[in-house]
């Protein structure tokens, strides 16, 4: 069982997508669990059979626990039930809040408290930012893949998640400043940006102002390449006090609405009622998206470095079609059957695709 985030300790089995006995390749989709937050696919580690499912769906795992085996053909059966019963013999799960791996930290950027998470060593850095409001959550299932082989930072612009609800101008030139001053305070000097949604606005417009400190763009389901984006959304998820109201909006995010779970809508409403969020995402929205539409449509054609647009071709948010305002050299990915987080929906296809473009 994955660890997706920090303060999961278990995920329940949705179903097993594979027949045991089946021929695995490594990335391929097994099991569907669902963890507090939302339901994703495990992907196999490795190449071989699928020699036993051990959870029963609808079972409870707790976070490293064993869901099945996967095994060459040669190995004897009996080996296999020797391994199974051996790990959950001698399996402790950890404790329900104990602090495992990286935690958050904070760092203050022009009188702001900004909150990031590091993972991973290795340079250039990856820099992970979200949404509008997201937080430094959206990427439980890229983050800590995508570290393997590099630092990764993902960090809470302020009036989002745990950082500081004063939003300035809450415009795109403000959160530029933040990321600047941000990379500037942990002595980054250049950095991969990867921007989800109105994250992409905001790293497409960094790169513009700061050439020299962009080693490579990658832009998801990305803010900032035309006028069109869904108003109902953005109204809807600024004015959501109640849970019907907050789970229609996110729902409206994934093509798949039954991934939004019960403790996701939970989560995001007791975000809204922390004091002067309501004001920092209605200055935001303002500023980004009036009239329902968005404000700076940004001309890349002046971004040397690479760039990698990943897009879900059910998007109900931001229109697939803008990848096409991009500069002819930009590399495109259109992930069938996915809506606006793609990066969610489609997380082991995307983290290869990032992986693959930033070396």
């Amino acid at each position: 069982m994955p660890k997706w985030g920090l303060t999961m300790t278990e995920g329940t089995v949705v179903r097993w997508l594979v027949e045991e006995g089946a021929e695995l390749e490594s990335g391929d989709e097994v099991v569907e669990v669902e963890s507090e937050k939302i339901n994703n696919a495990v992907e196999s580690p490795a190449a071989g059979v699928l020699r036993r499912r051990v959870a029963r769906e609808g079972e409870v795992i707790p976070v490293g626990g064993l869901l099945g085996v996967i095994a060459d053909p040669s190995v004897p059966d009996a080996e296999i039930d020797a391994f199974v019963e051996e790990f959950q013999s001698t399996f402790v799960p950890e404790e329900a809040g104990e602090a495992v791996g990286p935690q958050p930290q904070s760092v203050e950027v022009a009188g702001r408290s900004i909150r990031y998470l590091r993972m991973g060593e290795g340079e250039p850095p990856l820099l992970l930012i979200h949404g509008f409001g997201g937080d430094m959550n959206i990427f439980v299932f890229n983050q800590e893949t995508l570290s393997a082989d590099r630092t990764v930072y993902a960090l809470d612009l302020p009036g989002h998640g745990g950082s500081s609800k004063d939003v300035g101008a809450g415009d795109l030139d403000f959160f530029v400043s933040v990321v600047g001053g941000f990379m500037d305070a942990l002595g980054i000097e250049r950095s991969h940006l990867v921007g989800h949604s109105m994250g992409g606005a905001v790293a497409g417009a960094f790169a513009l102002a700061h050439p020299e400190r962009v080693a490579s763009l990658v832009l998801i389901a990305s803010a900032g390449l035309g006028e069109e984006i869904n108003a109902g959304y953005i109204e809807g998820f600024t004015a959501a006090n109640r849970r019907r109201e907050m789970r229609d909006a996110l729902r409206m995010l994934f093509a798949d609405p039954e991934l939004v779970t019960r403790d996701l809508v939970n989560d995001l409403l007791a975000y809204k009622r922390l004091d002067g969020v309501e004001e920092a995402l209605r200055t935001v929205a303002g500023r980004l998206f009036p009239g329902g539409r968005q404000a700076r449509v940004l001309d890349l054609l002046g971004v040397q470095a690479p760039i990698l647009a990943v897009w879900g071709s059910e998007d109900r948010i931001i229109p697939a079609a803008h990848a096409e305002n991009l500069p002819g050299g930009a590399r495109v990915e259109i992930i069938e059957g996915k809506g606006h987080m793609v990066h969610m929906e489609a997380a082991g296809e995307v983290n290869r695709l990032i992986a693959d473009f930033v070396g």
